[in-house]
């Protein structure tokens, strides 16, 4: 290992679920800003590769930018200026939709950060169960009923 390099950067989060819904329906909730308002945040969100949108996040309003549209398979987003990359990525699995979401661009573990002002290892382990409790019981909840 080289002298002085940090290896001690936060794992990715990452989700995997099977819904018994659609991937169209899936979609919807995932691609639209009333879609992810009902199961994520409120937002200004458009499927616009480029476009600049905000969540309402506890800690105030986040920016955000659409990285990658792949209509009904993907989309990615850069959320807030931490560098973090949220993606959501879709399977057909017969008449489910397997629903998989990553969130990346974790810093080193003992980095402040700003807004939350506590380390990036608490802010993702926080952020881990947050992220199941929305995709396995919200999001599910909703393209299941």
């Amino acid at each position: 290992m080289l002298k002085g390099k940090r290896t001690d950067k936060v794992p990715d989060i990452q989700k995997t679920v099977v819904l018994d819904a659609p991937m169209e329906k899936v979609w919807k909730m995932v691609s639209t800003s009333e879609g992810i308002a009902a199961w994520f945040m409120p937002n200004d969100f458009q499927p616009v590769v480029g476009n600049v949108f905000h969540l309402q996040s506890p800690f105030g309003t986040s920016p955000c930018k659409v990285l990658e549209l792949d209509p009904p398979h993907r989309l990615s987003f850069a959320w807030d200026e931490f560098g973090w990359i949220v993606s959501f990525k879709l399977k057909e699995r017969g008449d489910k939709t397997e629903f998989t979401l990553t969130h990346s661009g974790w810093k080193q573990g003992d980095e402040i950060l700003p807004k939350a002002q506590e380390k990036s290892s608490l802010i993702r382990d926080r952020m881990d169960g947050g992220w199941t409790k929305l995709v396995e019981e919200r999001l599910r909840n909703i393209v299941e009923s």
